[in-house]
């Protein structure tokens, strides 16, 4: 039927049309903005304890902040505690499927050579990497570590090229690194601090270090021309005996390093690290470093948000519905000292710029962020407590008609 016949019926309906057409704009324009709400941490201590050693440092572990430093920053020799660094790079390469804990590692001539601590292993022998991780971890065998070094990188002296790149990365300003063993050697030096550092990734992003510094004592097996015979590694971290929560992580002496130690412990939550330079004796450096540990669980307390602020129902674009609700990934909590104010505490929302159809459950919508006298403590997620399909036409009319009636 030709439109002309019904030109007032026409117009009519056109002009209805339009309307809907521009309701419907409009609608789309309300659906592709999002909201955003609103609402606020770190820590100071102060109290000075001193050590019984030329350079020491001690850090709370989950948040790297410096509880004590006396003299961290001067460049001295670490002997063994160099293979923090070593051990570092082994579980570097583990990480990325370069090596794995099963691989079989010869013996070459040069790493047998080494002198200073050893398991003894033999030109031509072979172990598996778990195996070379234990006689370092728990014997320092600097034999050990420079098979390591070799079958990781080529070379010694390749693997310790990554080594002073590794500690650049990490901003270890007083540190150069000539071997993998930390046999005295002209330039090769670091410092208190620079071993927190490199002690704190190696626990933080490989905690199953720890599986290796708690082994006391155990066996493993020489196989070579003249047959197979056991030797016993012994832990030469003696702290873990003798302190409750000590759990790592590195002992190292020389007659120009004096007797050092990076050690780990862990109580009730709080982990800290404490490092000791150029100690008189091996008892000297666990004396200090306990009276480091002492002073640190007795200066730091969690601190726990049990009550956080609610959540509004947020809206997301192109969604089947208009909002989704949300929760947090888990309560906020940090390490703090006991001088610590909750009340300065302030909590900001920061939502993500856009959250756009389809989410799943348990998308990161946003993050709640904790301030304490105006410096970041840390944050937790907020996370989608709902999944949200793609909106349909359908959808979109069924909204539109809503929005009508």
């Amino acid at each position: 039927m030709s439109p002309h016949l019904f030109p007032g019926k026409l117009s009519r309906l056109l002009s209805f049309l339009c309307c809907i057409l521009l309701l419907f704009s409009s609608f789309l324009s309300v659906y592709s903005r999002q909201t955003a709400p609103i609402t606020q941490i770190s820590d100071e201590n102060s109290s000075a304890v001193h050590v019984n050693a030329p350079s020491a440092l001690l850090m709370e572990a989950s948040t790297g902040t410096i509880l004590l430093e006396q003299d961290a920053d001067t460049e001295r020799p670490p002997a063994s505690v160099t293979k923090v660094m070593t051990l570092l790079l082994i579980f570097d390469a583990l990480a990325a499927g370069k090596i794995s804990l099963t691989d079989t590692v010869t013996v070459s001539e040069h790493a047998s050579s080494m002198g200073g601590s050893q398991v003894f292993l033999e030109t031509g022998e072979t172990q598996t990497v778990d195996t070379m991780i234990k006689c370092i971890a728990v014997a320092s065998g600097n034999d050990a570590a420079v098979a390591m070094a070799e079958y990781v990188s080529g070379s010694e002296e390749a693997f310790v090229n990554e080594m002073n790149q590794r500690a650049k990365e990490l901003h270890m300003e007083h540190t150069h690194f000539v071997n993998c063993c930390g046999l005295d050697a002209d330039d090769h030096y670091t410092s208190a601090k620079d071993i927190a550092l490199m002690s704190r990734e190696l626990i933080i992003r490989y905690p199953a270090i720890f599986e290796y510094t708690t082994i006391w004592m155990e066996n493993i097996t020489h196989v070579t021309a003249r047959g197979s015979s056991e030797f016993g590694l012994t832990n030469t971290n003696k702290l873990l005996r003798q302190y409750n929560g000590a759990n790592g992580l590195k002992t190292g002496s020389t007659s120009k390093a004096g007797f050092c130690l990076s050690a780990t412990a862990t109580r009730n939550d709080i982990s800290l690290i404490a490092v000791v330079m150029g100690c008189s004796s091996s008892k000297e450096r666990i004396t200090e470093t306990s009276t480091l540990f002492d002073y640190g669980f007795s200066l730091c307390q969690i601190y726990t948000d049990e009550t956080p602020p609610s959540l509004p129902r947020i809206s997301i674009r192109q969604g089947a519905t208009d909002t989704i609700s949300c929760t947090y990934e888990k309560n906020f909590s940090c390490v703090t000292t006991k001088d610590f104010d909750a009340e300065k505490i302030k909590r900001k929302i920061k939502w993500n710029k856009s959250i756009v159809a389809p989410v799943k459950k348990g998308t990161p919508v946003g993050e709640l962020i904790y301030y304490y006298n105006d410096k970041k403590l840390g944050n937790v997620l907020i996370l989608a407590n709902e999944t949200v399909k793609k909106a349909t036409y359908f959808d979109y009319f069924n909204k539109l008609l809503s929005s009508l009636y």
